[in-house]
């Protein structure tokens, strides 16, 4: 048996091609159509660049004529780009009270809605205390409210449901 040489990372280049024939683009983008691989790889380094397979899953393989070096710089700074322009959706928390005031209810508002503005998750914890578990309906109440403040600018994830001594609703910006 013959060991398997490990697979690298990327598009195959120059002497790893190791199919009969390529269509071949060159340097210019002029398409050069269907050529035997040794006749490619000649065009390529008469032109000192490399032959790089491009789609290897296409039916024959197409490879272009370019600076390979270039080539990998190119993708490296379009992956970058790429990352740099995602965004994590982060899970924020609003803790509440049944007999929050008026005034804390309007401040708790204020900053879930900055949280929506940037895009991020918000998850109401509404807390019982003592007593409070026998007025588990206030709290119900409470988040019903909330949900319908924010139902123009987001939406319901997960309705409010006990979890122990507290009961939790999941939102999300619309």
């Amino acid at each position: 048996m013959r060991p398997v040489a490990p697979e690298k990372d990327g598009p195959r280049v120059n002497e790893d091609i190791r199919i009969r024939e390529v269509q071949l683009i060159d340097q210019d983008g002029q398409n050069r159509g269907v050529l035997a691989t040794r006749d490619a790889l000649l065009l390529a380094q008469e032109a000192g660049l490399d032959l790089v397979e491009i789609a290897p899953n296409s039916q024959p393989p197409v490879c272009k004529i370019l600076d390979f070096g270039r080539f990998k710089y190119q993708n490296q700074k379009k992956a970058s780009e790429a990352r740099k322009k995602q965004k994590v959706v982060e899970v924020k928390e609003i803790k509440l009270r049944p007999g929050i005031d008026t005034h804390d209810y309007d401040v708790k508002m204020r900053a879930m809605l900055r949280f929506f503005e940037e895009g991020d998750k918000v998850k109401v914890t509404l807390r019982f205390r003592g007593r409070e578990m026998a007025h588990q309906d206030i709290g119900y109440k409470l988040l019903q409210k909330l949900k319908e403040e924010v139902s123009t600018i987001a939406k319901v994830e997960a309705e409010p449901m006990l979890e122990g001594r507290q009961m939790i609703m999941i939102l999300a910006p619309r």
